[in-house]
């Protein structure tokens, strides 16, 4: 869906379930395009990252203070005018809703990767706090994009650099020029 955006820095919610790759795409989509970058998880408060770090799926009331701060943050750099990368899983439609009623020109750029491709992929990721466990759980929640939201999926198949390249290219007929 096509918004009347452009000329205008983007606004970009890079979702998907953990593992696709969210944070190294969404890095480097924000410096190729020039925006600033926030990595959901670091909005996430303690109580949630315990909960997730024991084996336990989020709940909804879990995820709305979250989902809220995020939203935030993409309306303020909306109205600063400098758009912005953000990872978020962003896995039900409602949790869209959420963020688009703070920024609802968002873009959802979702990462979609085979189960077995991303279950490899976070069996050998180190250092964080979603445990592979829950992953059967995310995607029994995911609900892929609508044909009115704004936004695109992308396969996780090629590499980081070739998916930025493709969001850029994606990005280019609703907002303009970008770099």
């Amino acid at each position: 869906m096509a918004l009347n955006v452009e000329n205008r820095m983007p606004t970009v919610v890079v979702m998907g379930v953990s593992g696709v790759g969210k944070t190294t795409v969404a890095r480097l989509l924000a410096e190729r395009l020039g925006l600033p970058y926030a990595e959901a998880d670091d909005f996430h408060p303690p109580a949630n990252i315990a909960k997730m770090s024991a084996g336990i799926p989020l709940d909804d009331r879990d995820r709305e203070p979250w989902l809220r701060a995020l939203g935030q943050w993409l309306g303020a750099r909306r109205a600063a005018g400098t758009g912005g990368v953000v990872t978020c899983s962003a896995l039900k439609r409602r949790y869209r809703d959420t963020l688009r009623a703070a920024c609802p020109d968002a873009y959802f750029l979702h990462l979609s990767g085979s189960h077995d491709l991303v279950e490899d992929r976070l069996a050998h990721r180190v250092g964080h706090f979603m445990p592979t466990s829950l992953l059967d759980s995310q995607y029994a929640t995911l609900e892929p994009l609508q044909p009115d939201e704004h936004g695109t999926v992308l396969d996780v198949g090629p590499t980081p650099e070739q998916l930025v390249e493709m969001a850029a290219a994606a990005l280019r007929p609703v907002n303009g020029d970008l770099a």
